[in-house]
């Protein structure tokens, strides 16, 4: 069975008739739960016991470790609420009272398996012109959500209540409330709602996930599959997970377990404050196998900060540049110290903020505003989560050693801009050989043949021979060469020249930059080693 990151947030439309006679946080009443025990001690030494210099470290004895988590769970229980969703839906032809069909795992063979199930029962007829348009219904959703201020401000995820016609949230004490949208942003996954109420509300505090550390206690409170006020514990298991949700994945990973429904209920740690929002779980069957992701705390009061206030959307810094992963062949090539480490520049859009501050394409961004760049994917986060307009100083890696500039960063657009090429074939072929390219240089035929830019420059790639460096890399006919080790060609014999400057210099790849139709990026291609191939 396909393995899949899943929103924890389901649809339980079928199940809602079971969970309506589930029973209530207010019915249950305030249980105890013991931690785990600390570790059996060592057995006695022995003769075989091998010598202190080479026997495991000492065991790091567990201060700090509640006998309890009962005194927490009771404090933080009223903070955390059940967040009930409705809307409206087509019912199947002819059949009002036929469920939808279940949210299976994507990929999982339960998928096929429902949706070849309800075909069957799919009436004759269904879906012809004059069919009369089915009625709608109702579906459910739940989730969790957290108080954040006691006139009534709830935190949650944005699937929890995207598309949602109506959203009720449910408190500790079984109190229905309405609640209104206060403002969502989806890149994210954070909602922040309102209810309007005639007494304080219990609320809790955000935290700083910073100073959370591996191996840290950690408590989940939730609404899985409808039984609100569930409290689960464990330890963080990892940090600075990115799974693949967005450009600013940054997840704290559990193994408190959190199931479906818990999606935007609170991770708290033992000091009872909010250092994760439940988001995401990682799960081959759709349940907890300790595998849990929340979004960091300092990501997360940030984006509330600015939904709450008018207008109530998230404005983020914006850098203007196209960046890439340095990797070990790049590094060599840029002569980057350490290895590979920062941000490549692939391009810096015109007239952005890092144009206007004269980073330029090939500079490595290095340090931004004094965070480290350990690698490509943590430079968007950290630029996002920086003021609008604020001056900042950026270390950048060029022409071998280090430079600050200082840029002052615009808002984010709301579609970034792109650049693109499109491919074609230009006329009389250059070979580079042992590199398995064919290349042109840009005329006024194959401008119109390309449709390309009135102002692109470079050689045009017509033919990438199979199983040779340039295959390997990715190259395709069609894309651009613009720069050869971050200087520009415009023919294919400056093209050759330096290549074979760099031959000379026994250099191990040629650093290109190379623009195509998904934009433009650097590609280390090697030159050492045997010539594999070359276009027939």
């Amino acid at each position: 069975m396909r393995i899949a990151v899943l929103s924890l947030a389901a649809l339980l439309t079928a199940a809602a008739p079971a969970l309506a006679q589930a029973p209530t946080p207010a019915q249950r009443g305030p249980q105890s739960q013991q931690a785990p025990s600390a570790p059996l001690p060592a057995p006695p030494p022995s003769a075989s016991t091998p010598p202190a210099s080479e026997a495991s470290p000492t065991p790091v004895p567990l201060h700090n470790r509640p006998e309890s988590f009962a005194p927490l769970a009771r404090q933080l229980l009223p903070a955390v609420v059940n967040i009930s969703t409705t809307q409206a839906r087509t019912a199947r032809a002819g059949r009002p009272d036929m469920p939808d069909i279940p949210q299976a795992p994507p990929g999982s063979p339960f998928e096929e398996f429902f949706r070849e199930f309800f075909n069957r029962q799919r009436p004759p007829g269904q879906g012809q012109p004059d069919q009369p348009r089915p009625p709608q219904r109702r579906a459910r959703s739940l989730g969790s959500g957290f108080i954040v201020d006691a006139s009534g401000i709830i935190v949650t995820n944005n699937h929890v209540i995207e598309g949602a016609d109506e959203i009720n949230v449910i408190l500790h004490d079984d109190t229905t409330l309405r609640a209104e949208v206060v403002g969502t942003d989806p890149s994210t996954d954070i909602a922040v709602l309102r209810v309007k109420t005639d007494r304080p509300l219990t609320a809790v505090a955000f935290g700083d996930s910073d100073s959370a550390q591996v191996g840290d206690w950690v408590l989940a409170i939730g609404n899985p599959f409808g039984l609100g006020g569930s409290v689960t514990a464990g330890i963080i298991s990892a940090r600075g997970r990115d799974i693949r949700a967005g450009r600013y994945d940054d997840f704290i990973q559990t193994d408190a377990a959190i199931n479906r429904g818990n999606s935007g209920g609170p991770l708290f740690n033992l000091q009872g404050q909010v250092i994760g929002i439940n988001t995401a779980i990682y799960s081959p069957s759709g349940g907890s196998i300790g595998i849990g992701f929340a979004i960091p705390s300092n990501l997360a009061k940030n984006i509330v900060a600015q939904l709450r206030e008018p207008p109530h959307r998230v404005r983020r810094g914006w850098l203007g540049v196209n960046i890439q992963q340095v990797t070990d062949e790049i590094a060599e090539a840029l002569r980057v110290p350490g290895g590979a480490r920062g941000a490549l520049v692939a391009r810096a859009q015109d007239d952005g903020p890092a144009a206007r501050a004269g980073i330029r394409s090939g500079d490595v961004i290095l340090r931004f505003n004094g965070h480290e760049v350990r690698e490509m994917r943590v430079l968007p986060r950290i630029v996002a989560e920086s003021p609008v307009g604020s001056e900042v100083p950026v270390v950048i890696w060029r022409d071998g050693k280090e430079e600050t500039v200082r840029v002052t960063l615009g808002e984010l657009p709301s579609e970034p801009q792109q650049a693109a090429a499109t491919p074609g074939e230009p006329p009389r072929p250059t070979e580079l050989s042992g590199l398995g390219l064919r290349v042109a240089p840009i005329s006024p035929e194959m401008r119109d043949r390309f449709s390309l830019r009135p102002e692109q420059r470079g050689v045009v790639v017509v033919e990438v021979a199979p199983d040779s460096p340039a295959a390997e890399r990715g190259l395709a006919p069609g894309d651009v060469i613009v720069e050869v080790q971050q200087q520009r060609v415009n023919t294919p014999q400056e093209l050759q020249e330096q290549i074979a400057r760099l031959r000379r210099q026994n250099r191990a790849t040629a650093l290109l930059l190379v623009e195509s139709q998904s934009g433009q990026r650097f590609i280390p291609l090697r030159l050492r080693g045997p010539e594999r191939g070359s276009p027939g």
